[in-house]
């Protein structure tokens, strides 16, 4: 099984949960799950723009690279 992602990692210490993310996103559920799951899942380029402009609402200096190898 593939290790938890980056951004999973990041999510829990801020004590956020797929549940908010997906909120936060209106991203699909099982799409946001791969994501926080699976550090070799990567999302097409709309969906990391979805996250990060979320993301950057807790912090605004967050980069894309930070979460995604891309």
């Amino acid at each position: 099984m593939a290790k938890r992602s980056k951004l999973g990692s990041f999510l829990d210490k801020q004590g956020y949960n797929i549940s908010k993310l997906v909120q936060m996103t209106g991203i699909n559920r099982n799409t946001i799950g791969k994501i926080y799951t699976d550090s070799d899942y990567i999302p097409s380029g709309k969906t990391i723009k979805k996250i990060m402009k979320a993301l950057r609402q807790l912090d605004p200096n967050l980069k894309t690279e930070d979460f995604f190898d891309i």
